[in-house]
């Protein structure tokens, strides 16, 4: 029998995150704990906004499969016990390392996938004034990729802000539903202009069928708009990327489902992440590692502080 156990914590944020809608200073992890025969599997999700009465959510959905992930269920068998969302997430990595660790063996080599040695990472700049924003970009100007989180005002200036203080680095943008499609149109070319490589979820959720008039240099990329497979099928005509968060898809298992159903119906993929430590970037990066354009696993770059051991960036 395995012995399931879950926990609560709040880890703080170094300084403030800042999206085009919500500030974080620090970020609500929930723990998922598997203890079979010696061997431990863990499992780390994190929000999808700041509400730290999710936890007694998730740790009721969690509660309602013990009985079954006690007993023996299987990752597959997971997915048809919870829903897709960041409580699965936690139980299914946790289900997933301890499969690796009593079998001995690397966790994606359980899926087949090759591992490289190293993983090229956006590093993401809160949202602000230009002035704000590029003062950050400039600390971390040294780095490849910056995804900037950019709300309805003036884009364009934070845009141009940043490209002055980081020349080297490639651009991508992300709005977080707060741009209007009004407003996606005017500045996209300008955005083209200035080096942006993608546009992520310029609109609210739910109002992505007037992006399929989308006619911008800059690709699109869903992330909100896309939890689960069962999205899939309002992406066609509407983006050309897909953002898969182990948080939304319900874990390893489905997002490996969703990344490889997306890339058969021609999207590109980006892997992305919350606020979160170390324990839930290393499941994402499987899932980065099996054909992502792009990749977002800067979590631990935004904290006060990783896990001991945790990545080396």
């Amino acid at each position: 029998m395995r012995a399931l156990s879950i926990k609560a914590r709040r880890w703080p944020i170094e300084g403030a995150f800042r999206t085009a809608t919500t500030t974080w200073i620090e970020s609500p992890l929930f723990e998922v704990h598997l203890e079979q025969e010696g061997h431990l599997g863990r499992g780390e999700s994190e929000p999808d906004e700041l509400d730290f009465e999710q936890w007694r959510a998730r740790a009721s959905e969690v509660e309602s499969v013990r009985e079954s992930v006690e007993r023996g269920c299987t990752r597959e068998e997971l997915l048809e016990l919870l829903p897709s969302g960041p409580a699965r997430n936690a139980v299914d990595c946790a289900l997933l390392e301890l499969e690796a660790r009593r079998l001995g063996m690397r966790a994606w080599d359980l899926f087949g996938v090759s591992m490289p040695e190293r993983l090229p990472t956006v590093y993401t700049i809160s949202s602000g004034t230009p002035e704000v924003m590029a003062e950050q970009a400039a600390r971390h100007a040294n780095r490849d990729q910056l995804k900037l989180k950019v709300a309805a005002d003036d884009p364009l200036a934070c845009v141009r802000a940043v490209r002055a203080a980081a020349p080297g680095a490639r651009l991508l943008v992300d709005a977080n539903q707060a741009w209007s499609f009004d407003l996606l149109e005017g500045v996209a070319p300008g955005l083209a202009d200035l080096g942006v490589e993608l546009i992520e979820q310029p609109l609210p959720a739910g109002s992505d069928a007037v992006l399929e008039r989308y006619s911008g240099p800059v690709p699109l990329c869903a992330d909100e708009s896309c939890r689960d497979r069962a999205s899939l099928p309002f992406m066609r005509g509407r983006y050309g990327f897909v953002n898969i968060k182990l948080d939304k898809a319900g874990g390893v298992t489905e997002a490996l489902l969703l990344s490889r159903a997306a890339q058969d119906q021609g999207l590109d993929i980006m892997v992305g992440c919350n606020v979160g430590t170390s324990w839930a970037m290393v499941p994402a990066m499987i899932v980065a590692a099996a054909g992502a354009r792009f990749v977002d696993l800067d979590g631990p770059l935004l904290l006060r502080g990783d896990r001991e051991p945790g990545l080396q960036y």
